[in-house]
């Protein structure tokens, strides 16, 4: 089933979320300061392509650098993204079959607000992460 939806959300909306995260990501690659918020928008990006069966963590090492890159990341550029997740998902949902698609985008909202500190994993292995040392 979650290969079936990711196909619907690719050809839907998937691809073209992972097209726009993955230029801004270019984009934001330009200058050094920009670096760390572009590898987040790739991150981003590839969640957003292929979203069931995946989930984010907050990683416990992330310390005070991360926080402020967060702050920034919000201020500049997290509430309209998240926003823009937010319209979407709410119009997907008022068909039947885009239900799980605004689910999708639902989901994306909280790493879109607050990227850095944060790691993508499997939803059958949500603690691997956990077990990389």
């Amino acid at each position: 089933m979650k290969t079936l939806l990711n196909i619907i959300w690719l050809i839907l909306s998937g691809l073209w979320l992972f097209l726009g995260y993955f230029v801004a990501g270019l984009l934001l690659c330009l200058t050094i300061i920009g670096i760390p918020f572009g590898i987040a928008a790739f991150r981003i990006g590839i969640y957003a392509l292929w979203p069931f069966g995946y989930t984010t963590i907050e990683r416990n090492d992330a310390g005070a650098p991360s926080l402020v890159g967060n702050a920034l990341w919000l201020i500049l550029a997290g509430w309209w993204i998240a926003l823009g997740h937010i319209v979407t998902g709410v119009a997907l949902c008022l068909t039947v079959i885009g239900i799980p698609l605004g689910v999708a985008n639902f989901k994306l909202i909280p790493v879109a607000l607050l990227p850095l500190g944060r790691e993508i994993v499997r939803t059958d292995r949500p603690f691997e992460a956990d077990r990389r040392w």
